[in-house]
C-alpha cells in the first residue's frame, strides 16, 4: 500500500472540495476494503493501524473526520479520542467498529466520538454518514441510538457500572457476546480477524476472570447483563 504524505493539507480544499477522511483499524485488509469503496467520494489522506501511529498521524494531517475502530491494542479508539480531543477540537471522529454493545457505544460517545456505526454499513450509508458528522451532525446506526438516549436520560434501565464486567479487556468483551450469541470458536475467529487460538485463550481468561466453568454459564450471565 503507497505510504500517503505526511504533509498537512487545509480543510475540505482538497482536490474537488472532498472531504478528507483518515482510517484507524488494526486489519490491514478491512482497511483496504474502505479505501477502496469510500474513494470515489471522499479523499482517504490516511490511515494507521496502532493508537500511537493514529494520534501522530491525525496531528500532523488534521484530517475532516476519522474512522475509528473501536477495538485495539493499547486502549483502542477511546485512547485515540482521550488524546486528541483537546487538541485537535476541529477533527471530528466516527466510530466504525463490530461490536454492537452498549457500554462501547455510550464509552466513545461520552469520549468525543460525533457517531457510532456498525461495519455492516453500506459503503452510501457510510459516505452519508461521514458527510453529516463533517457536518457537525450526530450519527447512530439505529439500534444503537437507543442506548445513547437511555444514558444520557439516566434512565434505570441504561447500563452502570458492573465490577464483573471491568475485569474484561475489550477484545474479551467481544468475544464473549458472539460466544453468547451462539457463534462457534471457528465463526468468532473469522468475524473478529483473530485465530481460533486466540479465541480460545480468550475464553479461558474471561472464565478464569468471572469463575465460570463452561460457555453456558458465560451465555446466561452475558444475557442477563443485556450484552448478547
Amino acid at each position: 500500500m503507497a505510504e500517503q504524505s505526511m504533509e498537512p493539507v487545509e480543510g475540505a480544499d482538497a482536490p474537488g472540495g472532498r472531504l478528507r477522511v483518515f482510517l484507524v483499524d488494526d486489519h490491514a485488509m478491512f482497511r483496504a476494503g474502505v479505501r477502496a469503496e469510500l474513494g470515489a467520494h471522499v479523499e482517504v489522506v490516511g490511515e494507521a493501524s496502532t493508537v500511537a501511529e493514529a494520534v501522530t498521524r491525525i496531528a500532523v494531517l488534521q484530517p475532516d473526520v476519522v474512522l475509528l475502530d473501536v477495538h485495539m491494542p493499547d486502549g483502542g479508539g477511546r485512547a485515540v479520542l482521550d488524546a486528541m480531543r483537546r487538541t485537535h477540537p476541529q477533527v471530528r471522529f466516527l466510530a466504525l467498529s463490530v461490536s454492537d454493545a452498549a457500554e462501547d457505544v455510550i464509552g466513545l460517545i461520552r469520549a468525543g466520538a460525533r457517531g457510532y456505526v456498525t461495519k455492516t454499513i453500506s459503503p452510501d450509508e457510510l459516505t452519508a454518514a461521514i458527510r453529516r458528522v463533517a457536518d457537525g451532525d450526530a450519527v447512530f446506526s439505529p439500534r444503537l441510538a437507543g442506548f445513547v438516549l437511555d444514558a444520557f436520560a439516566a434512565r434505570p434501565d441504561a447500563p452502570v457500572a458492573d465490577p464483573e464486567l471491568d475485569q474484561l479487556t475489550n477484545r474479551e468483551r467481544e468475544v464473549l457476546r458472539l460466544l453468547a450469541r451462539g457463534y462457534a470458536y471457528k465463526e468468532i475467529a473469522k468475524e473478529l480477524f483473530i485465530s481460533i487460538k486466540t479465541v480460545e485463550t480468550h475464553v479461558s481468561n474471561v472464565l478464569r476472570k468471572l469463575q465460570m466453568s463452561n460457555r453456558y454459564e458465560l451465555s446466561r450471565w452475558a444475557a442477563d447483563r443485556r450484552l448478547v
